[in-house]
């Protein structure tokens, strides 16, 4: 099941252990097929496992992926574009909310697409408390180094120029849609 395209659905995102982790109150899809789901998020609330309730500050261009172990937001701000990668489980739409699981470490790249990991000690703190097997453990890894790898390689999604079309493609669909 795909989420349908020019429509807003709700995200969630959960730890390992089955609890909830963060959600977002609203992701406008602008691209939805087999190889990815692409949503704006876009003064979306964020509610945060502990009760905290925040609103998104700048546009967001996120995408979440079926058949891969991470997702990758990248957010359009006034010095350039920042991309943010999440370790986590392969992304599924239930026809409800678009779900996956978040695996602590994360990959923060900047507009010259330096990265830095993050989390590596967040990482191997749940690994112990909610046993992560040797063979997710391994899966997490190989998907941070293709990660890197793509980074480097500057494809997509850590293309400025697919960022920008895309980005545009949603304000004209966001135009479109208020008519």
């Amino acid at each position: 099941m795909l989420p349908k395209e020019n429509e807003y659905i709700y995200i969630q995102s959960y730890k390992h252990d089955k609890s909830l982790h963060r959600t977002w109150s609203k992701g406008f899809v602008i691209e939805s097929n087999e190889d990815r789901i692409v949503a704006i998020t876009d003064r979306s609330y964020v509610i945060e496992a502990d009760g905290r309730k925040w609103l998104t500050r700048e546009p967001a261009i996120c995408f979440f992926y079926p058949d891969k172990w991470y997702n990758v937001i990248c957010m359009i701000r006034k010095k350039g574009i920042f991309y943010y990668c999440n370790l986590a489980s392969p992304s599924i739409y239930d026809g409800e909310s678009l779900k996956n699981i978040d695996y602590d470490l994360d990959i923060k790249v900047n507009n010259e697409f330096e990265y830095i990991i993050l989390d590596e000690d967040e990482y191997e703190e749940h690994s112990k408390e909610m046993k992560y097997s040797d063979d997710l453990d391994k899966v997490i890894h190989k998907q941070m180094d293709d990660l890197i790898s793509h980074i480097k390689m500057r494809v997509s999604p850590f293309d400025h120029d697919e960022i920008r079309k895309l980005y545009n493609r949603y304000l004209i669909m966001k135009e479109s849609r208020g008519k």
